[in-house]
């Protein structure tokens, strides 16, 4: 093992547990419901999978569209899920710095019932600048959603969008974490960003602990 890599181990995995193998007891209690179950964190069926579906490891991310670190940790990420071609992309949102996150979070959430969730979340993530709602209508009216489609269709089904996103807050909640960006890879706990290298560190190790649990 290489200082750098000794490094890394204990900065970030060693740190940031595996949870979804040997999750903490009150994790585990919690477990018995639905949100927090493995398949619901890894592949919750609400929620537009990017990168390679069929993919040997999952990255989720739980994001805000207002988080200056998730826009610029962005570009960074679907660099390595490209140039890998094996990773199932899952981005969670959870809104928590104020209601334009929520309001930008529900609509984009929307907007998968016109097939445009991956250009809504592009055209949100890589925005400068703080959000409004009418900023945001008129962000995703350019990335070419229907904006008048995607507020009926959160009209129609609000419901199951809010519970979508209260999921993913309890997920982020029982994982500890505190802040966005945050991270599960593979079975690895990771709360913030990461740079490309080591992304693609943490890739090599979630793999070489799938194997390993097999």
């Amino acid at each position: 093992m290489t200082f750098k890599t000794s490094l890394f181990r204990l900065a970030v995995l060693a740190a940031a547990t595996i949870v979804l193998g040997s999750l903490s007891p009150g994790v585990v209690r919690a477990q018995e419901r639905d949100a927090l179950s493995r398949e619901t964190v890894l592949r919750d069926p609400e929620i537009p999978v990017m990168g390679n579906p069929d993919g040997d490891i999952t990255i989720v991310e739980w994001f805000d569209y207002q988080c200056p670190y998730c826009k610029k940790i962005a570009p960074d990420l679907a660099q390595v899920v490209k140039e890998d071609g094996k990773i199932r992309m899952v981005h969670k949102d959870w809104p928590i710095l104020g209601d334009a996150s929520k309001y930008a979070a529900r609509l984009v959430l929307a907007a998968k019932f016109q097939g445009k969730h991956a250009a809504a979340h592009q055209a949100l993530i890589s925005h400068k600048g703080r959000l409004t709602d009418s900023v945001t209508d008129e962000v995703l009216a350019k990335a070419g959603v229907d904006v008048a489609k995607a507020k009926a269709d959160l009209d129609a089904r609000g419901k199951e969008i809010d519970a979508l996103l209260a999921r993913n807050n309890e997920q982020a909640e029982a994982f500890g974490f505190n802040g966005t960006p945050s991270y599960i890879i593979g079975t690895f706990r990771v709360p913030g960003g990461l740079s490309v290298e080591l992304f693609k560190r943490a890739i090599a190790d979630a793999r070489e602990a799938a194997k390993k649990s097999k």
